[in-house]
């Protein structure tokens, strides 16, 4: 059998088993094993490569943030950033829709994580918008989306594992995300506005109840500044950074604001751990599946069809490539921010005859 039909069959069983409900990880693995089969690879180097694609530094970070996330959600003290938002946007049309967002962008600094996301949402914010009379499928909708902003803004969880895998900086990655996480969270609240339920009328919030809310939300609101500031000015690691700001949490944030919850760490941590498995392991099937796609030439095949339905014309093989409108014709939307704060994880080098930066 050839290449690229072992490749359609790998691709093909991947995408059945994923499209009928069955785990991403589970799919990947059964796509390679396929392929297995098919080739003279042996088994053991297929486990091989599954532990392999895990042997990474960087993904210790992940289970620290997933930790930060925990620990911030299960302590409660979620609430104080809830009601900062409250009092900087809940007047608006559409109050608490507008909340979700901003929350969620606030929120999406300190864990990294969408599902830590839709948990706290779910839990905290979804009940009042339901009591408001919001449509709880524009509740489901609104939460869904917003939670995506953890996947951009850092320190955003998927940009640590797809630094650690594909060997791009974590920090570059970490800056690129800021401008689209920020622009999604903008354009959720200017449809919110315009298209998404009134909800209550609410009295705009006092300077006073507005420094209140905010001196209350200090505390949290440091984690963002500590993962941040620790990468950006060499301090720390991705993973030392996630260390530490768990470390605040654990010495700072808990005994101040919740101290009762010191007795129920052993379960945060238990939790951390199985929810550091799912990606773990989705990681471990991915690199194995990509691995075996590179030994099938996979991309030259790709590219070879594409060539051929799209010849040369540059615009539409961009079309023709899984990418954003904006994105791929104003790329500096992206990299704007990574180039004037860490210039070297986009490729830029000291201008040799002076001060400043060349970029490419």
């Amino acid at each position: 059998m050839s290449q690229g039909w072992i490749l359609i069959l790998m691709a093909a069983l991947f995408l059945g088993l994923g499209y009928i409900g069955v785990p991403v990880a589970f799919s990947l693995t059964a796509g390679v094993l396929l392929a297995t089969m098919l080739t003279p690879i042996s088994l053991p180097s297929i486990i091989g490569q599954l532990f392999n694609g895990i042997d990474s530094e960087a993904l210790l970070a992940v289970p620290f943030f997933l930790l930060v996330g925990e620990l911030m959600t299960s302590a409660n003290v979620v609430g104080r950033m809830i009601n900062l938002s409250l009092t900087m946007i809940g007047h608006v049309r559409g109050g608490l829709a507008q909340v979700v967002t901003l929350f969620s962008m606030f929120f999406s600094g300190i864990s990294g994580s969408s599902s830590a996301d839709v948990a706290v949402l779910s839990r905290t914010l979804a009940p009042a918008m339901a009591r408001e009379g919001y449509d709880p499928g524009f509740t489901a909708a609104l939460i869904a989306s917003a939670s995506t902003m953890a996947n951009l803004i850092p320190p955003s969880i998927m940009a640590v594992v797809y630094g650690a895998t594909g060997n791009v900086s974590i920090g570059g990655l970490f800056l690129g995300g800021v401008v689209p996480g920020v622009l999604v969270g903008i354009g959720l609240m200017i449809y919110s506005y315009f298209f998404g339920p009134v909800g209550f009328k609410k009295p705009r919030a006092s300077l006073f109840e507005f420094a209140g809310a905010a001196w209350d939300a200090v505390i949290p609101l440091v984690i963002p500044v500590i993962i941040m500031g620790g990468i950006l000015t060499g301090w720390f690691t991705p993973t030392e950074a996630g260390l530490v700001a768990v470390v605040y949490i654990l010495v700072v944030a808990i005994p101040v604001l919740n101290w009762r919850h010191i007795c129920e760490l052993p379960l945060d941590f238990a939790k951390a751990g199985l929810l550091y498995s799912i990606p773990l392991i989705t990681v471990a099937a991915a690199s194995a599946f990509g691995w075996m796609l590179a030994y099938l030439r996979g991309p030259d095949l790709v590219s070879g069809w594409i060539t051929g339905y799209a010849g040369t014309d540059p615009t539409i093989i961009m079309f023709l490539l899984v990418a954003a409108f904006v994105c791929i014709f104003f790329p500096e939307i992206v990299l704007w921010i990574p180039k004037h704060v860490l210039p070297e994880s986009v490729g830029c080098f000291k201008n040799p005859s002076g001060s400043g930066y060349i970029c490419p």
